[in-house]
């Protein structure tokens, strides 16, 4: 019979390499003597750093259901080969497409992957005029939460306080949430929601 851990995982790994098998140059790392397996592997992590850019190691590997030894040997080969490229992020290191996101989309989607720090950039982007007082009664964290992530975003280029809070380069981080919504939280789908029916408003 069987094991309903390892259907799951092949199941998981099949949808996300049909993504990575799409993407040019992935059919070419095949030529190593790979089984079937360790390639659907290989496209899989391809096709969710794709869908999910900015995941860090440990969020990859989990959500594929992957080995930390398997995750590594194919992240170096495809690193190695250009298809993926890394970022350090404090304590993380995040993963993207290789050649398709600039340093500061690359930032931007490192903090859009926080809970605090999107949430501080999606209210912002709903009420420009909110208080740091403001976002941490909205997002539920204390006012020191939200100070220490501002310093962390402005130091970043993503928001400045000269006249209290305002995010930097807002139509590039609406993009990102927007494209990627389905990849962060609740809150990014439910502001995604918002924005396209603004879009479809046609008085």
């Amino acid at each position: 019979m069987p094991d309903r851990v390892d259907e799951e995982k092949r199941a998981t790994l099949r949808r996300f390499a049909a993504l990575g098998a799409a993407t040019p140059f992935v059919g070419s790392l095949r030529d190593d003597g790979d089984d079937e397996r360790r390639s659907d592997a290989r496209d899989a992590i391809v096709g969710y750093v794709g869908a999910t850019p900015g995941a860090h190691f440990s969020k990859l590997r989990d959500d594929l259901k992957l080995g930390t030894g398997e995750t590594q040997h194919h992240l170096k080969r495809l690193l190695s080969d250009g298809v993926v490229e890394s970022r350090r992020d404090g304590d993380y290191r995040r993963f993207f497409p290789a050649n398709r996101f600039s340093p500061f989309e690359q930032t931007a989607l490192g903090y859009l992957r926080r809970r605090t720090p999107r949430g501080m950039l999606i209210e912002l982007l709903r009420t420009p005029e909110a208080t740091g007082t403001d976002l941490a009664a909205s997002l539920d964290v204390s006012r020191a939460t939200v100070s220490n992530y501002a310093k962390q975003l402005e130091a970043a280029n993503l928001l400045s306080r000269e006249n209290g809070y305002a995010v930097e380069s807002p139509e590039t981080v609406i993009t990102l949430l927007l494209r990627y919504a389905d990849s962060f939280g609740e809150d990014a789908a439910t502001f995604a929601a918002e924005a396209d029916s603004l879009i479809r408003f046609d008085p």
